[in-house]
C-alpha cells in the first residue's frame, strides 16, 4: 500500500506538470537501446531546444515521474525512509509552481511485464514515441514470446500522437499490434527515414547521409558511435529532429555532437595500449551478437570477447545463450571469456564446438584478471554482459589503463551497488571454495 501511495502522488505531480508547462514529450520504448536512443535524441535536440532527460535509466513506473519532472531520484537506501518522499514531493511542488523554459522532455518507458507500457497512459500522451527493437529479453515475464513483447512494446502507440518504428529490429507483422496508423518508420536496411553510410569504420564512427521525406537529397554529416547496432540511435534521433521541424544545417551540425552513453559500446583505452569496448550495460542474444559482429569488423591482431550470462530468458535461456556462443567465430576471436553459469553452461560449450579457445569463470573479478593476463599489446577486447550476477563492467575496471580518468566511464559505481556487488562477488567466491 506504501507504495502504491508514493505512484499514484509521483503520477499526480508529472501529470500537473506536463498539464501547466505543455512541453513536447518524446518517449522511447524498446527491448534493447533505450537509453542510448534518449540520449542521441536529446543531444540532438538540445542544439536549438530546451530540453530535459534523464541522467541513466529512470524508466521504470516508480522513477519516470522524476525524469518527466526533472528531479533526481534518491538513493536506493532511502526508499522506505517517509521523509524522503515529504522531500521529493516539496521538490516537485516547486518544480510545478516555478516557471520553467522547458520545451522538450525525453523519457525512456521500461516494461519487464504485460500491462506495464499501458500503465503510463494514466498520465502521459506524448507527442512522439520511438520503438528501438522487440527482441528477447524479460522473457520470463513474457509467456507469450516475441508475439507478447512486441504488443506489449507497441502499446505506446494507442495514446502517441506519432509513433517511429525502428523496422530493422521491430518485425512488419508486429505493426499490427500498434492499433494506429499514425506511424512512421527508419532503419540502416531500408524505411522512410534512412541513413546510407558513405565512409568511416566501426571502430571511429561513420560519415552518413540521412534520407526521409523532408530532406529527398540527403543531409551529409558524421556520427561518432561505434557498431551499426548503436548508430540506429542516431538515426531515430534525426527523424525526431526532422519531425518536430529541425532543418537539414541543424541536424547536420548536431548529430557529431552524440556521444556514447556509459556501458553502451563506450571505447575506452586499456592495458598495453589495447582498446575496450564496454558494453556491460545489459545484455540479451541480439545485442550481444549485434557487439561481437562490430568486434570482428574492427582490425587488431587479437581480438578478446568477455561475454557474461544473460538473464531473464525464460524456460529458451539455454537455447539463446548458445545462439550466441555460435556467434564467437575462432577466425575472429583469441579467446572468449564467460562469466556466470548459463553462460558457461550454454553459451561457452557452443563457443568451444565452434573452435574458439574458452576461459569460464563465475565472477567478473576473475575474468578479468585472466583477460589482464592473456591480453597481447594493441588487442582489442568486447566486455558484456547481464547487470544483476554478472557485472562484467568489474571485469573492464581491471583492464583500464587509467582506472581514475576513465573510471567515471564504468556504469554502477556509486557505493550502494559497489556494496552490493562485493557482497555477490563474495558470496560466488565462497561457494566455490566450499565446493
Amino acid at each position: 500500500m506504501f507504495k502504491q501511495h508514493i505512484q499514484r502522488k509521483l503520477e499526480k505531480y508529472a501529470r500537473r506538470y506536463l498539464k501547466k508547462h505543455r512541453p513536447k514529450l518524446v518517449v522511447v520504448v524498446g527491448s534493447v537501446g533505450k537509453t542510448t536512443t534518449k540520449s542521441a535524441i536529446a543531444t540532438v535536440l538540445s542544439t536549438k531546444f530546451r530540453v530535459v532527460a534523464s541522467r541513466g535509466n529512470l524508466n521504470d513506473q516508480l522513477s519516470v515521474p522524476f525524469g518527466i519532472v526533472g528531479v533526481e531520484y534518491p538513493p536506493f537506501s532511502a526508499l522506505k525512509k517517509i521523509g524522503t518522499w515529504h522531500r521529493v514531493f516539496k521538490t516537485m511542488r516547486q518544480r510545478i509552481r516555478s516557471k520553467t523554459n522547458v520545451e522538450v522532455v525525453v523519457q525512456e518507458l521500461a516494461t519487464d511485464r504485460p500491462g506495464e507500457i499501458a500503465h503510463y497512459q494514466k498520465y502521459l500522451r506524448p507527442d512522439i514515441a520511438v520503438v528501438t527493437a522487440v527482441a528477447p529479453e524479460h522473457l520470463e515475464n513474457f509467456p507469450g514470446g516475441l508475439d507478447a513483447v512486441a504488443r506489449e512494446e507497441l502499446t505506446v502507440a494507442r495514446y502517441s500522437g506519432l509513433t517511429i518504428i525502428n523496422r530493422d529490429d521491430v518485425d512488419a507483422r508486429f505493426a499490427q499490434f500498434a492499433e494506429t496508423t499514425n506511424i512512421t518508420n527508419y532503419g540502416l536496411e531500408g524505411g522512410e527515414y534512412r541513413f546510407e553510410i558513405t565512409g568511416g569504420t566501426a571502430l571511429t564512427g561513420y560519415n552518413i547521409k540521412f534520407i526521409g521525406p523532408e530532406f529527398p537529397n540527403g543531409v551529409e554529416s558524421t556520427v561518432h558511435l561505434v557498431g551499426e547496432h548503436v548508430l540506429k540511435s542516431a538515426l531515430a534521433a534525426a527523424v525526431v529532429a526532422a519531425k518536430l521541424g529541425m532543418n537539414a544545417a541543424e541536424i547536420a551540425t548536431a548529430l557529431p555532437q552524440i556521444k556514447p552513453v556509459p556501458g553502451r559500446m563506450n571505447v575506452l583505452h586499456g592495458v598495453r595500449g589495447t582498446i575496450i569496448i564496454d558494453d556491460t550495460y545489459n545484455s540479451n542474444p541480439s545485442a550481444a551478437i549485434a557487439a561481437l559482429r562490430t568486434l570482428y569488423l574492427i582490425d587488431a591482431p587479437q581480438r578478446v570477447a568477455i561475454l557474461g550470462s544473460m538473464n531473464e530468458l525464460g524456460p529458451d535461456s539455454a537455447q539463446y545463450h548458445a545462439a550466441v556462443g555460435a556467434q564467437c567465430d575462432p577466425n575472429f576471436l583469441s579467446w572468449v571469456i564467460t562469466i556466470g553459469a548459463e553462460a558457461e553452461q550454454h553459451l561457452a560449450p557452443a563457443a568451444k564446438a565452434n573452435g574458439c579457445q574458452v576461459a569460464t569463470f563465475p565472477d567478473p573479478i576473475s575474468a578479468g584478471a585472466f583477460a589482464n593476463k592473456i591480453l597481447e599489446k594493441g588487442g582489442i577486447v568486447l566486455a558484456k554482459g547481464s547487470q544483476n550476477g554478472v557485472f562484467a563492467e568489474e571485469a573492464v575496471k581491471i583492464l583500464l589503463r587509467d582506472p581514475v580518468a576513465q573510471g567515471p566511464w564504468l556504469v554502477r559505481q556509486d557505493e550502494e551497488w559497489l556494496a552490493r556487488k562485493n557482497a555477490w562477488i563474495e558470496s560466488i567466491r565462497q561457494i566455490k571454495h566450499d565446493d
